[in-house]
Formats: C-alpha cells, sequence, structure tokens
C-alpha cells in the first residue's frame, strides 16, 4: 500500500461551522469532541462542539479558542476518515506528518509522541498564552506577497527602526508572512509597495513567531517540561527546520518552544516531503483547504487530497 503523508492546518482555517459535517457523519469523529468536552468542559467559554458548530465567529476567531478548536476538529476528521476507510492507525501505513504552526501539535499527536489529552492541554496553554503575550504589546502580521526570503528580509530591515520586525512565516514560494510591533508593520507596508511587493495586514492577535512572544515561549516550556513525550512512530516535520524532528523527546520539547519565536518554514517542510517520499499520497486534515492550496504553489507536481468535508 502506498504510504500516505498528512498534512495539519494551524490557525487561520478556522470557520463556524468547521467538523459540523464530519460530526454528522461519523462515529469515530463524534467519539473525538466527546472526550475534548470531557477533558475541558466549559474553559473556553462553551463547549468545544457549541463554538465549532456555531460560533460566533468573534469568539472562535479568539488565539486562545480557535487554537485547541482547530486541534479537536483535525483529529476528529482524522478519526472520521479511519473509519469511513476501515482502517486503525496501524492500517493507515502514515509515513510522515507535518502541520502548520499549530498543526505541527496534531502531527505528533497522530505520530503517537504526545497523547490526545496532553496535546490538548499544550495546545489550550500556547493559545492562551499567545493571546496574553499578543495584548501586552501593540503589534500584527503582514503578508508579503511576490517576495522570496531575501527580499522579505530587505522589506524588515528597511521597516524596522528600532522595533521588532521580522520574517515569521515562509508559507510557499511567494509568499512570506512578516511579524512586529504594530508600527514597524505599517512601516513594512510602505517599505513593501516601494519595492513592488504587495503587503497585506493580517487579522490576528499579534506578531506570532516573533521575539515578542518570548513570555508566551517561556510558559510553554515549563508546560511542556511537565509533558510526556516519547519517540514519534512515523517521521514528523519541524516547522523551524523544515526537516524531521529528532526521535529525542526533549529535542522535540526544545523545537515546540523555538516555534513560537522563530520563523515557520512551512514551504521547506513540504519540500522535504516531496523530495524524500515521492510516490506518496497525501491528505489534509480538515478544517479548510489552505495547506492543499499552499502545496500548489510550493509543488505543481504534489496533489493534495482535501478532507474538509467527508
Amino acid at each position: 500500500m502506498t504510504a500516505r503523508l498528512v498534512l495539519c492546518p494551524g490557525q487561520g482555517a478556522q470557520t463556524v461551522g468547521m467538523a459540523q459535517a464530519w460530526l454528522e457523519a461519523s462515529e469515530a469523529a463524534r467519539a473525538v469532541f466527546d472526550r475534548a468536552e470531557a477533558q475541558l468542559g466549559d474553559r473556553l467559554g462553551s463547549p468545544i462542539r457549541r463554538i465549532c458548530s456555531e460560533g460566533p465567529e468573534t469568539t472562535l476567531n479568539r488565539t486562545d479558542v480557535c487554537q485547541p478548536a482547530i486541534f479537536v476538529a483535525s483529529i476528529a476528521c482524522w478519526h472520521g476518515l479511519l473509519e469511513s476507510w476501515g482502517m486503525s492507525e496501524a492500517d493507515a501505513q502514515v509515513s510522515a506528518t507535518a502541520g502548520l504552526s499549530l498543526g505541527e501539535y496534531t502531527a505528533l499527536h497522530m505520530a503517537g509522541a504526545i497523547s490526545f489529552e496532553d496535546a490538548l492541554e499544550l495546545v489550550v496553554l500556547r493559545g492562551r498564552a499567545m493571546q496574553d503575550a499578543a495584548e501586552a504589546i501593540p503589534s500584527g502580521m503582514v503578508a508579503l506577497t511576490g517576495a522570496d526570503e531575501s527580499q522579505a528580509r530587505e522589506v524588515c530591515d528597511a521597516a524596522r527602526g528600532s522595533d521588532v520586525l521580522v520574517c515569521a512565516n515562509l508559507n510557499a514560494p511567494g509568499q512570506v508572512v512578516l511579524s512586529g510591533g504594530a508600527d514597524a508593520c505599517a512601516r513594512a507596508a510602505s517599505a513593501a509597495q516601494n519595492m513592488g511587493l504587495r503587503a497585506t495586514p493580517l487579522a490576528v492577535a499579534g506578531a506570532f513567531h516573533s521575539p515578542l512572544m518570548q513570555p508566551a515561549a517561556d510558559r510553554l516550556r515549563t508546560a511542556l517540561d511537565r509533558t510526556t513525550i516519547v519517540r514519534p512512530r512515523c517521521t514528523v516535520l519541524a516547522n523551524v527546520s523544515g526537516e524531521p524532528h529528532s526521535n529525542d523527546p526533549d529535542e522535540i520539547r526544545r523545537r515546540l518552544v523555538e516555534q513560537l519565536t522563530w520563523p515557520v518554514r512551512w514551504s521547506a517542510c513540504c519540500q522535504w516531503l516531496a523530495a524524500n517520499a515521492p510516490d506518496g499520497q497525501w491528505h489534509e486534515l480538515a478544517p479548510g483547504r489552505t495547506l492543499s492550496g499552499l502545496m500548489r504553489r510550493i509543488s505543481r507536481d504534489v496533489k493534495v487530497t482535501n478532507h474538509d468535508q467527508p
């Protein structure tokens, strides 16, 4: 059987009604939400199933809410897929997983490195810590269209001034996201236009994957030190390196902490997978279609099956 490669979405993929079709179609998907609700109760303000299905959008889009919601929706999708295929996780023959930012936790859980309950707790804490760090300092993110990493760094150098401004997401050829202080992001938009690049401010809480997230990284490090992590049973790509995680649990912890303040090298992750599993069968978990869209810019030779709907 052809090995499967599974892509796991990150923050920004959320939408009101996400996973609803999987909840209606799959007993296995419903069981994942049952486990999550038993663990979380009303810690997010409402049961997670209701938030995913009904919103409101302003609640679902909060960093501290959407991160656990996306994680649970993705895992529910995966178990729904296995049910529809009539397979166990062992039968599915997943050779590698990769997740965009938050999705790295989904990927590590799928690979057996972190239990569902522990991963959910980490994601809840991560979202809350990132929200708190974002609220502490006016900050934001700006997407550059048409830029490579060198050009994006040039924009940062031109616009940074005395503020923080760095490359945060290297998503695909011609798509780089900058992250930093609010004033620096505003200057970056002007600098990008002067270079013939298109700059789009993003509707996010703050400067993710930048040094401004250090307070969140410190809180996450403490939680990870208390979390059991074991050797993954398949390859899991690390966002910060664009290469596979090592099998050392302490190294996995370190990479997850770094991920909050270092750039996410998503394009490199996908290029590594394409080079090392050229005949793999690619799948994108719910919610959304962001990753299959990015893959069309990364490699036209790779076809990704999207599972936003059953």
